[in-house]
């Protein structure tokens, strides 16, 4: 039996990469997030490589254990449309893919896939992109890039484009690395959905219910508040999950039942990043829940793009 690919889990989160990769057969060896909350939902789902708290900045790479591919979604506000597109001078945040790079750089792995928003390759003109691509070539990887949607690539009803980097040392790797193909969507979003949920999500009685009553009407669509009108979602599919549905809450999408309308429960928007049902959530506020489930990945999408990488790293050996 050929020994498990060991992976390091940087800008964690709770876990979805790595999740990907353990289900696809690899083995973390190291989690690092800068978040303290993320922790409680992290360490409650994995029994070991716990989740370590700290600046990565502040992480000695010689510390770091050995390991056999990188992994991670960086921060991707600076990058994105809904952001002020900073990118690389939005200090401890931008400027964190050079921490990767270091890390690339001193420990040299296998391979690596970088996750972000589908943005970051059009950012400043493609200027941005243009200082990735040209970083990682000096350091001797050859790489491979796509944006895939969750509706297209993981079988899972939400809207969700992101841009995935993935990268070997063996050019034959890379050269013999394919993303996976697309297919097709065979769920509801309606299937997701949990029964009896509390009233606290339910709109009815409460300030927003006025606002949304006459354009909530179809109970085979998923809506938005948009600070000042209603946006339905006209793929039938849940809108793109977002970090800020954690402030204030008016991103979370919003369904019609025949109890009335409400918002999707955290527990509901973890389902459609494409978390078990198995997966635990702590107890800790909604808005921080909420968070952590738009700032996750899609699941199944990172899957079967760990089963690629592993193919073509077994190939290799």
């Amino acid at each position: 039996m050929t020994e498990k690919f060991r992976t390091l889990d940087l800008f964690a989160g709770v876990g979805g990469i790595r999740l990907g990769f353990d289900q696809a057969g690899f083995k973390t060896v190291y989690a690092n997030d800068i978040e303290p909350s993320c922790k409680e939902t992290y360490d409650l789902n994995f029994e070991d490589a716990k989740l370590h708290i700290e600046d990565i900045n502040c992480v000695k790479i010689e510390d770091l254990p050995e390991f056999d591919v990188l992994l991670a979604g960086f921060p991707c506000q600076p990058f994105s449309i809904a952001g002020y597109r900073k990118g690389f001078c939005d200090e401890g945040r931008g400027d964190l893919f050079f921490k990767i790079a270091e890390i690339l750089d001193e420990r040299r792995p296998k391979a690596f896939l970088l996750e972000n928003v589908k943005n970051l390759k059009g950012h400043d003109s493609g200027k941005t992109f243009e200082i990735i691509s040209k970083t990682l070539q000096d350091l001797g990887y050859h790489f491979k890039h796509a944006v895939l949607n969750a509706m297209e690539y993981g079988n899972i009803p939400q809207n969700r484009e992101r841009i995935y980097i993935v990268g070997f040392l063996s050019s034959d790797a890379c050269s013999n690395f394919k993303f996976p193909e697309e297919i097709p969507l065979e769920c509801s979003f309606r299937e997701f959905l949990e029964k009896d949920v509390p009233e606290k999500y339910h709109y009815e009685g409460k300030f927003l219910y006025d606002k949304i009553k006459d354009d909530v009407k179809s109970m085979d669509t998923v809506y938005q508040w948009r600070r000042k009108y209603v946006r339905d979602n006209k793929k039938g599919v849940v809108p793109t999950l977002t970090a800020n549905m954690g402030t204030g809450g008016h991103n979370v999408p919003i369904i019609l039942e025949e109890k009335g309308i409400r918002k999707l429960t955290p527990k509901e928007c973890f389902m459609f990043q494409g978390y078990p049902s198995t997966f635990k959530l702590p107890d800790i506020s909604d808005g921080k829940l909420y968070k952590q489930a738009g700032n996750s990945v899609v699941v199944p999408v990172i899957k079967r793009i760990a089963e690629n990488m592993k193919k073509v790293l077994e190939m290799d050996l």
